[in-house]
């Protein structure tokens, strides 16, 4: 039977909650535990699928189609365990399976309450992977305090009842702010926050503190005696160089010691530090490479997190660092920002906002023959760029930009054309694709058939594939050999563009072979430039 650790947090949002319970799971997993990871989001939403990225950044997706939140990237790339729908909930979905319980008469006439209907049902989720796994990591998003927030809480408290205090433990990740004035770091609201989750019935048995600066022993012990927790696990969390230096982090402060011996469990084995080892050779990469990534979300990075990270991994990979340059295809000069880059990158998105200065991007890197990599919305840009500029349909679009287009060389498929709810209807999680041999893809993959993960509803309409084969535009991946996956130039050092999403699938020390491509052919493009 699965522990459990929860993690709660408290005096802001976005303090790291993902990364700190990504790390602990990662060195409980270096000590060769079976760990696992569920996100719990407290916001009404069935899923994040319908939400601006502003509202909410990247949505991750699932292998079996969860559209989720951005921590589940964290979870996979931490704890390489691929991630399912069981690993995400929200206040909504949990709301609906209870009302629909109640509508089919399966509460025998009960009146449903938040107790124990609500809780029982967070519970049950909460042990999703209990037989699976030695522990089970639970993050409870949002802020201790918050209104939406206290069902979990509730449950977290109800389970640890249940199931005794050595199988269940809380972990609150907390804010010490710093005021530069009084040259203080200030514990007061971490102080309030705990008495917050107190009073709902959970005692924290190890403080993670987000801060700017160093935590000093008199820090540790005031926070130790008002929050009721040991000095030894009052844990520093200062900002880091990377994501993956947070485990080393807690390493270095025996977290993974103490949660053992908080949960009464003897590790199968000493600690592996191999991945330490490796994270600290990114550390000194020997090279730069410049990559452009051009959208419309720009101005939060979070909108291409597991972008991001592949870019990172396919550089750590070969012994470079990527430093990446965001343009806004709505409103930048965008031939005048990519003059500078060594590859070029452009991620999924929706709607018809910046697809021209899109489409203007793809023709530079078709032209000037500058690496590129194109990822659902980029893959359908590189079509409607290819069918006006080389085929002559100057009036080719996508039906999502212009329902009235004489050209659609994007469009819906027939089963997409009559949807009628927009959550969960596209086309979602992990589908195959064939690969013709010979082909760019093939040798980057090196295989015949592949899975990836889609999210998306418009498709590139295969009447046109033999007008745009013949302009160069070959098509190398098919799925089920009626939608088109992968398109890619022979005349190009680098051009390549997917239907799916490769970066969710992307791992630090496994990066993906589209993003790996990239990086290799903007290296030997940054050279030539010499």
């Amino acid at each position: 039977m699965s522990k459990f650790i929860i993690i709660t947090g408290g005096v802001v949002s976005s303090l790291g909650k993902g990364i700190s319970g990504a790390s602990i799971g990662k060195l409980l997993q270096l000590h060769g535990l079976k760990v696992n990871m569920i996100k719990c989001d407290p916001y009404i939403n069935v899923d994040p699928g319908t939400m601006s990225p502003y509202q909410h950044g990247e949505v991750f997706v699932t292998v079996d189609g969860a559209e989720a939140d951005l921590d589940l990237g964290y979870y996979e790339r931490f704890l390489d365990v691929n991630m399912t729908k069981a690993n995400t909930n929200t206040a909504g979905s949990i709301y609906q399976t209870v009302i629909d319980k109640e509508r089919r008469g399966e509460y025998l006439g009960a009146t449903v309450q938040v107790i124990p209907h609500i809780t029982n049902e967070i519970k049950k989720r909460f042990c999703a992977f209990e037989k699976e796994c030695d522990v089970s990591i639970i993050e409870i998003g949002g802020t201790v305090g918050d209104i939406e927030s206290l069902p979990f809480l509730e449950a977290a408290r109800q389970l640890r009842l249940e199931r005794g205090a050595k199988n269940v433990i809380c972990i609150h990740v907390t804010l010490l702010p710093y005021i530069a004035v009084a040259q203080e770091l200030k514990t007061k609201p971490s102080q309030h926050s705990v008495n917050k989750l107190r009073e709902v019935g959970i005692e924290p048995s190890m403080l993670i503190c987000r801060t700017e600066k160093p935590l000093s022993e008199g820090i540790k012990n005031k926070l130790s005696l008002f929050c009721n927790v040991p000095a030894q696990a009052v844990i520093e969390c200062a900002d880091a160089k990377s994501i993956y230096e947070v485990p080393r982090n807690f390493y270095n402060q025996k977290v993974d010691e103490q949660v053992l011996e908080f949960l009464g469990i003897t590790p199968t084995q000493p600690i592996n530090e191999n991945w330490f080892k490796f994270f600290d050779k990114a550390l000194t990469l020997s090279q730069k490479v410049k990559i452009a990534i051009a959208g419309k979300y720009s101005e939060l990075q979070d909108a291409y997190k597991s972008v991001n990270e592949a870019l990172r991994h396919a550089g750590m990979n070969n012994d470079a660092k990527v430093e990446i340059t965001y343009i806004n295809t709505e409103k930048d000069d965008v031939v005048a920002k990519l003059k500078e880059a060594d590859g070029i990158l452009i991620p999924g998105g929706f709607g018809t906002r910046g697809i021209e200065g899109k489409i203007n991007t793809i023709r530079y890197a078709r032209e000037n023959k500058v690496p590129f990599l194109g990822i659902c919305v980029g893959m359908q840009c590189a079509v409607i760029e290819a069918a006006r500029n080389l085929c002559g349909l100057t009036d080719a679009n996508s039906t999502e930009f212009d329902d009235q287009t004489k050209d659609p060389v994007v469009d819906l498929t027939p089963q997409q054309q009559n949807v009628e709810y927009k959550g969960g209807t596209m086309r979602l999680g992990h589908y195959t694709a064939d690969l013709a041999k010979g082909s760019l893809a093939h040798k980057l993959y090196g295989k015949d058939q592949i899975l990836e993960r889609h999210r998306h509803r418009y498709e590139f309409n295969p009447k046109y594939v033999p007008l745009l084969e013949k302009a160069g535009l070959k098509v190398s991946g098919w799925h089920e050999g009626v939608l088109p996956e992968i398109v890619e130039r022979e005349d190009h050092p680098y051009f390549i563009a997917g239907q799916f999403h490769p970066e969710f699938g992307s791992r630090p020390l496994r990066p993906h072979p589209l993003f790996d491509g990239l990086i290799k052919a903007s290296l030997k493009n940054k050279a030539s430039k010499k």
